[in-house]
This record gives C-alpha cells, sequence and structure tokens, in this order.
C-alpha cells in the first residue's frame, strides 16, 4: 500500500563521512559565524497569506539580528521539495542542494529520514531548545509515531478545530455520528478538502480514529493490520455523507484556506482547520462575522507539531539552523500565536521562560473564538504515516474528482 524505504547505501555514506565539513550545532559561536552573509532558502508552503507574511517578519528578524536573509520558497504541496532532495541525491550532489531547510512532518518527514537525507541531530543543541515544553508537547519528539530523534526543530504545535457561525448553528454536533446526520439533515452545507491534501486526509484520519474498533493498531505501520477491516467503517461512513456534501460529493476545495473561504461566503456551516486561533484572526479582519466561533469533537481531535529540518545536502546548513533556533525565541513565538497574526499555538512551556518571556504571552488577547486549553481537550495522536498514505490512495481510487 506504500514503498517501504531502507536508507539508501549513498545517504548512509554521506551520513558517515560528509564530503565537507558540516557546522556541529554544539558550538553555536562557529554556526553564527559562518552563517553570517548567507542566504536561507526555507520551502514552505505558501497557501495561506498570514503565513507568508510571518515568514517575511522572521525573515527581517534573521536579517536584523544575524546578517542573514531569507527566501521562502512557496511551495504547493511539501512533496514537492522532499522530491528534490531525493532527486540531488540520486544525482551524487552531496552539497550545494537547492533545499536549505523545509517546513515538514507527516510521512514527508518520515521518507527523508528513514533514507537518510537529513542533516542531524541538531534540534536539541539549538540555544533556544531549553525552553521547548517536551513533557505538554510531547509531538515535538515523535511525529506521526515517528521518533524525530533532533533531525527537526519544531516550531508550531497544531490542533484541529471545527469553525461555524454559532448564529445559524447555535449547537454543532460533537462528533462523527452526529456530523454525519447533521449533514444528511443539511444537504450542501459541508465539505472538506480533496485529499491527498493535508486537510482532507486529517478529516479521514479524524473520523477513522473515532470509528476504528481498536484505533491503537493505527499507532502502528499499516502492513501490520487488516487494511480492509480496519477501514471498512471509514469507507461506510464517507459513502453515507458523500451524497449530502457540498455540490453533492461532485468537487471539493482543494485545500484548507479554500474551505475557510467556502466558509466565509456562507456557502457552507461547518469548516475545519488545525489552527485553534484562524477563526478569532479572520474574526479580526473582518472575513468572518463576530458570531463565527470553534469548537472540537467530545473525544478529542487530532494534534501535531510542525518542524524545521535541514536536508544533508542543504547549501546553508548554519544559516538554516540560525533560523530554527530564531523561531524558537520568546519574542517569535509569541509572535505567531498572536491572533491577528497566526494563531499558532506554541511549542515552549511557560515555566521554562523567565519573567520577560512570559509577559509576551500573558500579554496577548488570543480572540473570542479560540479555546483554552482545557476546552481543546485531549490531543489524538497521529496514525503512523503509512495509514494517510493508504487511505489517501483509497480515497482517490473510490471518491477523487478531476481537478
Amino acid at each position: 500500500m506504500r514503498p517501504n524505504y531502507a536508507i539508501a547505501p549513498l545517504a548512509l555514506s554521506l551520513l558517515g563521512a560528509p564530503a565537507t565539513a558540516a557546522p556541529d550545532p554544539s558550538d553555536w559561536p562557529a554556526v553564527l559565524e559562518e552563517a553570517q552573509g548567507q542566504t536561507v532558502y526555507w520551502h514552505a508552503w505558501g497557501g495561506d497569506p498570514r503565513i507568508n507574511d510571518f515568514i517575511e517578519r522572521v525573515g527581517a528578524e534573521l536579517e536584523a539580528r544575524h546578517d542573514v536573509s531569507l527566501v521562502h520558497v512557496k511551495l504547493a504541496d511539501t512533496a514537492n521539495a522532499v522530491s528534490r532532495v531525493i532527486s540531488e541525491a540520486a544525482a551524487g550532489q552531496d552539497t550545494g542542494g537547492a533545499v536549505d531547510t523545509i517546513w515538514i512532518n507527516g510521512p514527508n518527514f518520515e521518507e527523508l529520514k528513514e533514507r537518510g537525507f537529513l542533516f542531524g541531530p541538531f534540534a536539541e543543541d539549538l540555544p533556544n531548545w531549553e525552553f521547548v515544553d517536551t513533557e505538554a508537547n510531547p509531538a515535538v519528539l515523535t511525529d506521526f509515531t515517528i521518533p524525530v530523534e533532533g533531525f527537526g526543530a519544531p516550531w508550531a504545535m497544531f490542533r484541529m478545530v471545527f469553525e461555524y457561525d454559532s448564529a445559524a448553528l447555535p449547537e454543532p454536533p460533537r462528533n462523527a455520528q452526529a456530523l454525519a446526520e447533521w449533514i444528511e439533515d443539511n444537504p450542501g452545507r459541508f465539505t472538506y478538502p480533496q485529499p491527498p491534501d493535508f486537510a482532507g486526509a486529517s478529516f479521514l484520519k479524524q473520523v477513522l480514529i473515532e470509528l476504528a474498533e481498536d484505533p491503537q493498531v493505527l499507532q502502528r505501520p499499516v502492513e501490520e493490520a487488516d487494511y480492509d477491516a480496519v477501514t471498512e467503517p471509514l469507507w461506510a461512513y464517507l459513502d453515507r455523507i458523500t451524497p449530502h456534501l457540498w455540490r453533492s460529493g461532485r468537487a471539493y476545495p482543494q485545500n484548507e484556506p479554500g474551505l475557510g473561504q467556502l466558509l466565509a461566503d456562507g456557502e457552507i456551516d461547518i469548516a475545519f482547520s488545525y489552527n485553534p486561533g484562524r477563526v478569532s484572526a479572520a474574526i479580526a479582519d473582518f472575513e468572518l462575522p463576530e458570531s463565527a466561533d470553534t469548537f472540537v469533537f467530545e473525544g478529542g481531535t487530532l494534534g501535531n507539531s510542525s518542524f524545521i529540518a535541514i536536508p544533508f545536502n542543504a547549501a546553508h546548513k548554519a544559516g538554516a539552523m540560525v533560523l530554527a533556533n530564531l523561531i524558537l525565541d520568546p519574542e517569535i513565538q509569541a509572535l505567531a500565536q498572536a491572533p491577528d497574526v497566526l494563531g499558532f499555538q506554541t511549542v515552549l512551556g511557560m515555566d521554562l521562560l523567565d519573567e520577560d518571556g512570559r509577559a509576551q504571552f500573558e500579554a496577548l488577547e488570543l480572540g473570542p473564538a479560540t479555546l483554552t486549553p482545557d476546552e481543546l481537550g485531549p490531543a489524538l495522536q497521529e496514525p503512523h504515516p503509512s495509514w494517510e498514505s493508504a487511505i489517501t490512495q483509497d480515497w482517490v481510487a473510490r471518491y477523487g474528482v478531476a481537478e
């Protein structure tokens, strides 16, 4: 159902005996010195104007503090950057790679890590690592069941939240079965992004976790399970709701921003995102009415962390590490959590910060639609990446529509 990649011999030789000396993350003064004057090419999703603006602000700070320039290579799909790294490795390009760092997690992280195409470990040697709360946020150490082992530096925590207009829908459905009943009673008012888009795939995983007889089986590779038996409830669920989706399931939004736009345009009544602060930010920007709100399922919703990873052959590894460290700075983390910027959840622990660091977070007003940590409830563990690959391929075969 998915390729079982072994670590390529090329990668092993590169990691064991690099052609040029890589910067040592434990010698931070030397990293800073080497980074000066470098231009870092950060390959990151470019589908959200707020994220693009945030990256631009980070770049300005990186230049001002460290004399490192930042170029945001805007991706429609992270897999494009992963493919570039793999192609360069296949061509024997072990230095001077085009990709300095990638915003990555899930199957893309697993693929590069398994193949040995990541530089590191480096993350736990970053000076700002001391502020990362690994106890409250275990997803910074284990990404979709894959041990990170320092090959990625976390920079944001994400939780799936559902979004709606409380004026039109006073009491939203709070589990998958209730959602299915609501969809049947309100045809055309719900949809999800078309898999394999990550948001669409996440909806499939969220439903599967709730409906699976033993959700723990999803924490192991798909090859170790009876795939057909485990996923049968998911396909029965989708068969039930698809005729009642927006445009009768004959078309789907292409990504999470597209889904959010349908909500803003009043074409649907319930959307979802991985950003608990998105609705508050949209209210502040007058994109959604003040009656817009968020909710989560009673049994919890998916949660994960996003990482900055550095390919094994990156041309500017020192600059990439300086970028990763800068984004863990409390000032930058607080900026990302501000609802009028991104509304992302921080990976930092408040008890690990000094008084000034805590004050930057305490000064934030999270917004009228942002759930508190208690209201968010439990974060569900992401399944092993192989499940996402398998169910999205299956979805395309069963329900896929032409783009």
